[in-house]
């Protein structure tokens, strides 16, 4: 997701500092069919700047807020830098444009040459130092999302864990709720067979009080 993003960037960032080094030698051309071909370019090359600024936007509020806050800052300063390198291109090629200026600089020779590489070399050095910074950023960002996804990881396992010990100790209470309902079911039939037996017993006793009865009323009947 976020090498999408510094591709555009990577992109840009030379896109512009090519652009930067067109602009400022601009100066030092003739009117003719090359100064006209090197304006064509860097149109061409701010169009190119502005689809890439767009892509960025687009990749940037397609991630995660605290990634998403962060490059839509930084793609703030790239417009900041365009719109300044578009300015300074429309002075350029402006049909008011001041021949005097770029006749100063004709004569000032090796002077603004250097003067023009050092320009070059701050902006291209910023734009390096910008790129090993969002860089950083977002290889921090990607560390702290791999944490955060280890840690869920975890969390998920342990709930599992957790999951497979509540249905086993399900099963166990399973288990034992059969276990008493057997246990219910052969006290029930030992209760129905102690009192089945309470009876016969006391059948037993009933006919043997009748059969004394009967042997006492049968003796004293016959003295």
């Amino acid at each position: 997701m976020s090498d999408v993003f510094e591709g555009y960037e990577r992109q840009y960032c030379e896109l512009s500092a090519n652009l930067s080094r067109k602009c400022n030698s601009i100066f030092m051309l003739p009117d003719g069919e090359e100064k006209k071909e090197k304006i064509s370019e860097i149109e061409s090359g701010l169009e190119d700047c502005d689809a890439l600024i767009r892509k960025m936007d687009l990749e940037a509020r397609s991630l995660q807020p605290n990634v998403k806050a962060m490059l839509l800052a930084k793609l703030r300063e790239y417009k900041s830098d365009l719109n300044k390198l578009k300015r300074e291109f429309k002075r350029i090629t402006s049909g008011n444009a001041d021949h005097a200026a770029r006749e100063e600089l004709l004569e000032a020779g090796m002077a603004d040459v250097h003067a023009v590489s050092a320009d070059q070399r701050e902006r291209l050095s910023m734009s390096v130092e910008r790129l090993n910074q969002s860089g950083d950023r977002i290889k921090e960002s990607r560390r702290t999302m791999l944490e955060t996804e280890e840690l869920g990881v975890s969390i998920l396992e342990d709930l599992h864990q957790q999951r497979q010990t509540l249905l086993h100790a399900h099963n166990k209470l399973h288990g034992v709720d059969d276990a008493i309902d057997k246990s219910k079911k052969v006290l029930s039939s030992m209760s129905r067979r102690i009192t089945r037996n309470k009876w016969i017993v006391g059948s037993v006793i009933a006919a043997l009080v009748i059969a004394i009865i009967i042997i006492i009323s049968f003796k004293i009947s016959h003295h």
